[in-house]
């Protein structure tokens, strides 16, 4: 049976959202899954009342404190030892559920990655990456999206293998091709960290770790037309990913309805993983909808199912 851990008080408008997404997700998930909510149980079970939710497949493990946004990430994990996020990670390190998905604390999700799953042995950093569309309709992995905001060139190398697996294991996309966002396409283009990146990922692509086919300039990043999976730091690509939900909440209002900038809704994403530590784990957008949490939910879900997480291990540990 597969478990799905969900914190049901993550997120600006917990429980409700959180638990309603769950209500949602439920109805898609595989008859092996199992979603387990982390929180109030009282408060939880009133809202899936309210909702007719079919409690068949949901276990609820109570919990009496929550981490807020405003709260010191690391002080609040020890601190607050019976938190939603707290326990989830417990449970998610000993192996009582398969992943675990959160739309709240970031600060709080990370210092339970790095610290309670831990990262995979070999990988500089951990990254989280984003899947974005394209004017093709297929997706694009993106990463990093803001954990790492300086970045040295062999953590850069690293997520091309990274996002290569990811892409390979989760989205089913065939040798994907892998490149590095530059200001430019030609080899010798980009300040001098992109140039070392450049290099290394040149090198480990002769030697068949992945497919890397160079630079893409950020003309290209939606087209689809060039990469499958974009490398960049945490600085630039939270940047582009700030400028996308800006961009899509502009031709919202704008009155533009088409596939492709419906796309662009950080609901249908749900969440972005975090990839490189020793478990499945998602973190969603603390302004996050029943819609969005649902997609977390499932998206957590087919990360499972995939295995990246073995799949990481073994490529790293060769």
């Amino acid at each position: 049976m597969l478990k799905i851990g969900l914190d049901a008080m993550g997120g600006d408008f917990a429980p409700e959202a959180a638990v309603k997404g769950a209500a949602m997700a439920v109805n898609e998930t595989g008859e092996d899954s199992r979603i387990v909510l982390f929180g109030d149980e009282e408060r939880i079970r009133a809202i899936l009342a309210a909702e007719n939710c079919n409690t068949d497949k949901i276990d609820i493990v109570n919990t009496t404190e929550v981490i807020e946004m405003g709260d010191h990430p690391a002080k609040a994990f020890q601190q607050k030892s019976d938190s939603s996020i707290t326990v989830g990670f417990g449970y998610l390190a000993k192996g009582l559920i398969d992943g675990f998905a959160s739309a709240g604390s970031t600060g709080a999700m990370m210092v339970g990655s790095m610290f309670a799953v831990k990262p995979i042995e070999g990988v500089i950093r951990p990254t989280i990456s984003t899947v974005v569309p394209n004017a093709k309709g297929t997706p694009i992995v993106l990463l990093d999206v803001g954990l790492n905001v300086d970045c040295k060139p062999e953590v850069l190398c690293q997520y091309g293998l990274i996002g290569s697996i990811y892409a390979e294991s989760v989205l089913k996309i065939d040798n994907p091709r892998v490149a590095l966002l530059n200001i430019g396409e030609e080899e010798t283009k980009g300040n001098a960290q992109a140039q070392a990146a450049y290099a290394l990922m040149k090198a480990e692509s002769e030697g068949g770790k992945f497919n890397f086919v160079g630079n893409v300039e950020a003309s290209h990043v939606f087209s689809g037309k060039v990469a499958d999976v974009i490398v960049c730091d945490g600085f630039v690509g939270n940047t582009i990913l700030k400028m996308v939900e800006g961009l899509y909440q502009i031709n919202k209002r704008l009155g533009v309805d088409n596939a492709f900038w419906a796309s662009m809704n950080y609901e249908n994403a749900g969440g972005t993983p975090v990839l490189g530590i020793n478990a499945p784990v998602t973190i969603g957008h603390g302004k996050s909808t029943p819609l969005a949490i649902k997609n977390m939910v499932l998206s957590t879900e087919r990360t499972i199912k995939s295995h990246i997480t073995a799949k990481l291990q073994n490529a790293f540990k060769a």
